[in-house]
């Protein structure tokens, strides 16, 4: 089927999309983005995504490309064209095109949005999920902004292909301490033997991640108490049950770290109950 992506107030086909060689993005990682999953046709929990997205603008002193408003048309425009019932739509906003300077072009010269959207397999992401996944962990090397979602991902990149060498399916980063940030690509949780939800603060030092935030509005649905505090590599493998999350994983049991089984080596009850909630508790925007 034919795909269609939204460049700098175009709709084109995907194969034709080009931004220009000099956008900021491109030459500097000067950019932030956002992902939202798309879940039977309906954009989940777009709010948030971008009220994360206007955070993360304003710590760059980066323009908001077009009103709110508009954007929020544009995604669910990509999402219909595309005809995308299940799947993710990424969201791309740049300082935008100048000759290139490190510092920042003048206030004449408009930010970049690109957006595209793709479809994702529901049902191999289930059975992932039911079987449970495998993580590796390595040292902590990246910058100290980890909370502004940009698109210099690059440790992010290096770690997750790591950790598909390793045959794991994410990569945690691990403080000088041994404490477990998050994974290149998610949020890590544990669950004690009491039952407690245990997550990372997300303060200062990891991305604040949006289907985290909603998973607070699910536990909360579900009874179950959640203790914002650091925790070890060790702590994790001892857990009663591992789980990491994003929007694109939603919800996905961790059964080994490092090659250690956690648990029974099986997915716990907590993990998969919260993964089947979420859609209920998340808000959805029809495309």
């Amino acid at each position: 089927m034919l795909r269609i992506a939204y460049v700098n107030g175009r709709y084109v086909e995907h194969a034709d999309a080009q931004v220009h060689i000099e956008d900021r993005g491109y030459q500097f990682a000067d950019g932030v983005y956002e992902v939202c999953e798309i879940v039977r046709g309906n954009i989940m929990d777009m709010r948030r995504h971008l009220d994360r997205l206007d955070r993360s603008l304003r710590e760059l002193q980066i323009v908001w490309p077009k009103h709110r408003s508009a954007i929020e048309v544009i995604l669910a425009e990509v999402v219909r064209r595309n005809r995308v019932r299940n799947g993710m739509v990424y969201l791309q906003v740049t300082r935008g095109v100048a000759p290139r300077d490190h510092v920042f072009p003048g206030a004449d010269v408009p930010s970049s949005m690109v957006v595209t959207a793709k479809r994702i397999d529901r049902d191999a992401a289930t059975a992932r999920a039911e079987k449970g996944v495998s993580v590796i962990t390595v040292p902590e090397n990246r910058w100290e902004r980890v909370d502004i979602k940009t698109v210099g991902l690059l440790p992010n990149v290096l770690a997750r292909q790591k950790a598909k060498l390793a045959g794991a399916y994410e990569a945690w980063f691990i403080d000088p301490d041994g404490t477990v940030k998050e994974g290149g690509a998610t949020n890590v949780w544990i669950v004690n033997q009491q039952g407690v939800l245990i997550t990372r603060p997300a303060e200062t030092g990891i991305l604040r991640g949006v289907t985290r935030t909603t998973l607070f509005d699910v536990a909360k649905k579900h009874g179950l108490k959640i203790e914002e505090r650091g925790f070890t590599v060790e702590e994790a493998q001892s857990a009663r049950e591992v789980f990491i999350t994003a929007a694109t994983s939603v919800v996905m049991p961790v059964t080994s770290i490092d090659g250690v089984t956690v648990a029974n080596g099986h997915p716990g009850s907590i993990a998969l109950s919260l993964r089947s909630g979420l859609f209920d508790v998340a808000e959805k925007t029809p495309a």
